[in-house]
């Protein structure tokens, strides 16, 4: 896929996101949001979240998950170190139910890296948990942030899993995601994953997320989407297309802590009918206590 058509591809979803947003905000939200968007063209204060902070020069609002199914950029400054604690639930078509469990431990890497590692628990509709895996992610950003469009980020996954419940999988994905206006944050990525084994499923998928700033650095609020494209072997002519989109928003009720919820329901027979994500994250800072190290932006308050 060119450059040329990932940002087309990114304006339509952006497009989609910003009209599922109107949907989304009750009517005295979007009579606030009307009042604030002219400061987009004015001098106005700028907001805390939005500050340059790292050896990046990234904005504030990166340092803390803004869209549960959707990356941007790198969350941790070198050798910042955050933990996050997951869960996904999905309710099928044929009425059952899956859960996944996650916890993560984020560490931040020179030359704009970063390093998670995180337990995978699965669980069915009967609420029977079981280890599922254990996965490794890497992320590196070839530039500072706002040198290139869309601050494209480069990821890559492995998961070692308990083979008594499924094979090993790999997953490659391309982040993407910036600001186009005061308050508005958006973000899209372009996923491959396979299995090793097994019925050696594969998944092409794109997640994508939207979000206006009600409140500097305490209050998010906006809409993700995911298409999924799902074959398995043999039947690699026989796709599964999946389309879920719904609402998100993000709390950071103190200067280190985040929460971040969304819920996205199902459009067509081949969608889950919905698919919801509860993240709660805290920062542990850097290790060592860097004289470098930096306060979030959340507690600072502001409109």
């Amino acid at each position: 896929m060119s450059l040329g058509q990932t940002h087309n591809m990114t304006k339509k979803l952006l497009t989609l996101l910003a009209a599922s947003c109107a949907a989304i905000l009750p009517a005295h939200s979007q009579e606030h949001s009307a009042t604030l968007l002219p400061e987009v063209t004015t001098t106005g204060a700028a907001l805390s979240e939005e500050a340059p902070i790292g050896e990046t020069q990234r904005p504030e609002w990166t340092s803390a998950r803004r869209f549960p199914g959707t990356r941007v950029y790198i969350q941790k400054e070198p050798w910042e170190v955050g933990v996050e604690s997951w869960w996904r639930i999905k309710n099928h078509r044929d009425g059952s139910a899956s859960n996944r469990l996650l916890e993560e431990v984020e560490i931040g890497l020179p030359y704009r890296m970063q390093l998670d590692l995180y337990n995978d628990i699965e669980g069915d509709g009967d609420s029977k948990f079981h280890y599922q895996s254990f996965n490794t992610e890497l992320r590196w950003a070839p530039a500072d942030w706002g040198k290139i469009w869309g601050n494209p980020t480069f990821y890559g996954e492995y998961k070692f899993a308990d083979h008594h419940w499924g094979p090993d999988v790999y997953e490659f994905k391309l982040l993407i995601g910036d600001e186009f206006a005061k308050r508005w944050h958006w973000g899209v990525n372009f996923v491959w994953e396979a299995e090793t084994g097994g019925d050696r499923e594969q998944e092409f998928q794109i997640p994508a997320g939207l979000s206006y700033s009600l409140i500097d650095g305490k209050l998010g609020i906006g809409a993700e989407l995911l298409y999924d494209h799902d074959t398995v072997k043999g039947e690699r002519g026989k796709p599964a297309h999946q389309f879920n989109i719904g609402p998100s928003i993000q709390i950071r009720p103190t200067e280190r802590m985040h929460i971040s919820i969304s819920g996205m329901f199902g459009t067509n027979n081949d969608s889950d009918t919905f698919i919801g994500f509860v993240i709660v994250g805290f920062d542990l800072g850097r290790i060592g206590g860097s004289k470098h190290d930096y306060s979030p932006a959340a507690g600072q308050g502001g409109n």
